[in-house]
């Protein structure tokens, strides 16, 4: 299915990492890694799983609410310790930061410190 009216005009003319395949346009791995890096982390393949279902929430949400994305994050992750590990993946936030690392606008509210940003 076509995620934008560009790729119904011009199938196939987006080039995608097909391990993300709902990434925004632009967005790359290497993006993502220079960021890492420039915030002080090495992104692990947890990090890589996290960005995925983040970019998967975002290409099936059209106006995403920070309340549904914190709790869908904490069951998707929930096997693995839920929020709490997900914020030692990414101690400034598993939302404003993985936003950030995934090419994606955070929701609303992000950085507020009572929901997926401390800083």
């Amino acid at each position: 299915m076509a995620d934008s009216m560009d790729d119904i005009m011009n199938p196939g003319s987006r080039e995608t990492d097909p391990d993300f395949p709902r990434a925004p346009e632009g967005w790359s791995k290497s993006t993502a890694e220079e960021m890492a890096k420039k915030e002080g982390l090495t992104i692990s393949d947890d990090h890589w799983d996290l960005i995925y279902a983040l970019q998967d929430y975002f290409a099936a949400h059209d106006k995403p609410n920070i309340r549904e994305l914190h709790d869908a994050l904490a069951e998707k992750f929930h096997h693995k310790g839920g929020m709490s590990y997900l914020y030692k993946l990414l101690p400034a936030g598993p939302i404003a930061q993985g936003c950030r690392l995934a090419g994606i606008q955070p929701p609303a509210g992000t950085v507020d410190k009572g929901f997926g940003s401390v800083i």
